[in-house]
């Protein structure tokens, strides 16, 4: 089984080798619901090359991200803390590929005895704390344009293409927006020979301006997560 999640590749050989019988790898259809709202989270998931979505859905149905989990991150942290071991959120697969599957009370009982661990996941429980608060700041104070730019990379920065296979239906739920404004915006970019495209594909043609169209947010997540996981841990 190869480490290909960041996460798990920073971990020691010997404590990898601890871990690999509670761990599966599984391929995750685009769409697949991975946990709902109230359920207790009975496994965990390191993305390898797919993306994971965490959402939130309020009362009247409309739904936005709140966090994205791809490869230098992991969904189910909720696992290690707490008494019920549930969230409110839920977590969809938003780009098909695989993951690595972890039985989650078993790395429970690691995280609680093992200090290597216990230290990984606490700075990554500060890198998505900063993820999900800067996106509470931008989803208010930034413009759609500059949201739909910074998503794009954040997309394009876990899978490693510039072709991303991604509904303006779904882009919208993701960003809690109405899809018409996802079109505008989107047409936007492409007449500026940004991205292109077309029914369920974008293609990033020019990634530098699409850095400049985006709003500071992608590079200050991006720059948190190298401060505190940046360093390998072995």
């Amino acid at each position: 089984m190869s480490a290909e999640n960041c996460l798990l590749a920073a971990l020691s050989h010997e404590l990898y080798q601890t871990l690999t019988p509670h761990l599966k790898q599984v391929s995750l259809k685009q769409g697949e619901i991975l946990h709902e709202p109230g359920d207790t989270i009975k496994d965990i998931y390191f993305p390898i090359d797919c993306i994971i979505s965490i959402t939130i859905t309020m009362n009247d149905g409309s739904t936005t991200e709140t966090a994205m989990i791809g490869k230098r991150e992991v969904a189910g942290i909720n696992a290690f803390f707490g008494v019920s071991e549930t969230t409110q959120t839920e977590y969809i697969v938003q780009v098909a590929g695989k993951a690595i599957k972890a039985n989650a009370q078993a790395l429970r009982g690691e995280f609680e005895r093992n200090k290597q661990l216990r230290d990984l996941i606490l700075r990554y429980t500060q890198v998505l704390i900063a993820q999900t608060s800067q996106t509470a700041g931008c989803n208010r104070l930034h413009a759609l344009e500059q949201r739909l730019a910074r998503w794009l990379l954040e997309v394009q920065d876990r899978v490693d293409s510039d072709e991303l296979k991604l509904t303006q239906e779904f882009t919208a739920d993701m960003l809690g927006v109405r899809r018409a404004g996802v079109t505008q915006a989107a047409q936007k970019l492409q007449e500026e020979g940004i991205i292109r495209y077309s029914r369920g594909l974008v293609q990033i043609l020019d990634q530098q301006r699409l850095e400049k169209t985006s709003c500071e947010c992608f590079r200050i997540v991006k720059n948190e997560h190298k401060r505190l996981l940046g360093r390998k841990q072995k």
